[in-house]
């Protein structure tokens, strides 16, 4: 299996986040519970980005993997040509 990352999603994902809360964003692009980690990256070299939200809020995360500030979307989807 590659370790490279699948585009998710050409877009970010709209997440509300509980402070206090953990949560696991997938890098692997694999995951059927997107933007969150399912364990489908065993065997990819990826692991998920743990986060730790602040405070309760709403968040843009990155959808197609690619993002400069992970987990949260900056944009780079648009730039994406495959």
């Amino acid at each position: 299996m590659s370790g490279e990352a699948l585009i998710a999603q050409r877009g970010p994902y709209e997440v509300d986040v509980v402070a206090g809360q953990d949560y696991f964003w997938c890098r692997c692009g694999r995951s059927q519970q997107q933007p969150f980690c399912d364990g489908s990256h065993k065997g990819t070299g990826l692991f998920p980005l743990k986060f730790h939200a602040q405070v309760s809020e709403t968040l843009y995360l990155c959808g197609c993997k690619r993002s400069h500030s992970p987990p949260c979307c900056d944009g780079t989807h648009n730039e994406l040509n495959d």
